[in-house]
């Protein structure tokens, strides 16, 4: 590939990323006849700019949910599909229940659809969810994690929240994913995996809520593997082959259609 001028390489850098979900520093030096610290200046900047989120040897696009509120959405089909999965979610709440609900938008998403809900208590570890709880006419009991502050999740992690939550006893948790393997498990970019799976572990009843281009997608880290996931929840987009797959290896797959408007 021949060389670029900077801003030529960083439009084609923010190509790449939405084309594939993350990019990595040596790669990117390779293809574009340049050296790592180059590109490292490129990420570092185009993070400035609120355009990726930069992680170990790489960056990722970034997350949903720490997007500004007033930014129009490129993709509202994607949106009613959030929609569409959470409220699938909730009907999956009982009166009273004591839910997990991980950070991530599809999860937070869930939220609205919990407010007919009487008794819950509700533990997460991000903020976002947190206040979204807070604001519910019914009150749920909202309990948080602690730990440690994760500023690109906007979410506490870390050992602290752990010992946290091996305290409680939940009925479900609700957790989102980067990626779907549908030989290993889910996938994500976050390389911080251990309260995930201490949720999971905590939890009776554990729901992934995800949409259906994330399956395949290639994501370096196994966040859940298959035989702690009961159910998934995502979009008509599943094909029939996939889910399947998915069945077989014991996870309940529940395919929602975002309605028309």
């Amino acid at each position: 590939m021949p060389k670029r001028n900077t801003v030529q390489r960083r439009q084609s850098i923010l190509q790449r990323l939405s084309e594939q979900g993350e990019v990595q520093v040596e790669s990117l030096a390779r293809d574009f006849e340049t050296s790592e610290v180059t590109i490292r200046k490129d990420l570092a900047t185009l993070e400035k700019s609120g355009m990726l989120l930069r992680r170990y040897g790489g960056a990722i696009p970034l997350p949903q949910e720490l997007l500004p509120e007033d930014k129009p959405s490129q993709q509202p089909e994607l949106s009613q599909r959030k929609q569409a999965i959470a409220a699938a979610a909730a009907t999956c709440v009982r009166d009273h229940n004591r839910i997990i609900i991980d950070f991530g938008s599809t999860t937070a998403a869930l939220i609205p659809e919990l407010n007919r809900k009487q008794g819950l208590v509700v533990m997460t570890n991000s903020l976002i969810v947190a206040n979204a709880i807070r604001g519910l006419e019914n009150e749920p009991t909202l309990l948080m994690t602690g730990g440690t502050w994760d500023a690109h999740s906007e979410s506490f992690q870390g050992q602290i929240a752990e010992q946290v939550l091996q305290s409680y006893d939940f009925d479900q948790l609700f957790i989102g994913c980067d990626g779907i393997d549908l030989e290993r498990g889910t996938t994500t970019f976050n390389e911080l995996l251990g309260l995930s799976r201490v949720m999971a572990a905590s939890a009776r009843e554990v729901i992934v809520l995800a949409e259906a281009d994330k399956v395949n997608r290639r994501i370096p880290n196994l966040e859940l593997p298959w035989q702690q996931v009961d159910k998934l929840i995502t979009d008509e987009r599943l094909s029939d082959e996939h889910q399947q797959l998915l069945e077989q290896q014991g996870v309940q797959v529940i395919c929602v259609t975002p309605e028309q408007n």
